[in-house]
């Protein structure tokens, strides 16, 4: 599951996402494989939007920049969609918790959109609108591909493999 998490972050921002260091004989494949990923990923951008290598330097600082921001407030987000789903399964869920991690999600979503669009500020400034779009494109189908990977690797579970609800409380 960790490989998964990391390569998920390597897509999400390939040129930023350093090997973890670990004293054990995964640890060189992991850091192979990350830098294949993010290798890879950059690949792929560079050749989807056409881009000139100043776009493509300007565009790793950009990600160098945002990256990090944009990874800890999705790894936020997971964590209280997580958390509200645990506390919704409980046999009498604490309303004032679950106030609290909606409040948390609506605030880490506006979070995320102000990062997107301070990051699509600056893209404007050296990237035309149609690669842009393509980037904003290629950047969601990094992101499902590293879903994809992390519910194979956390056993199956994932989007559409929701546990039932507690016997008594279905959909209404």
């Amino acid at each position: 599951m960790r490989l998964a998490v990391a390569i998920s972050a390597a897509l999400l921002t390939w040129s930023t996402v350093p090997a973890v260091a670990q004293p054990n004989a995964r640890n060189g494949n992991r850091a192979m494989l990350e830098q294949q990923v993010r290798e890879r990923a950059a690949a792929i951008t560079r050749e989807r939007l056409g881009l000139t290598d100043a776009q493509m330097q300007q565009l790793q600082r950009v990600n160098t920049r945002f990256g990090p921001q944009l990874s800890a407030v999705v790894m936020e987000e997971r964590s209280s969609r997580r958390q509200l789903r645990q506390e919704l399964m409980a046999a009498q869920p604490n309303q004032a918790r679950v106030s609290t991690l909606l409040d948390a999600s609506i605030r880490l979503q506006k979070q995320r959109i102000a990062l997107i669009e301070a990051e699509q500020k600056e893209l404007a400034a050296f990237l035309t609108p149609v690669q842009r779009a393509r980037y904003l494109a290629l950047q969601a189908q990094f992101r499902n591909r590293a879903d994809q990977l992390s519910r194979q690797n956390s056993g199956g579970r994932g989007r559409g493999m929701r546990r039932p609800p507690p016997k008594g409380e279905g959909v209404r």
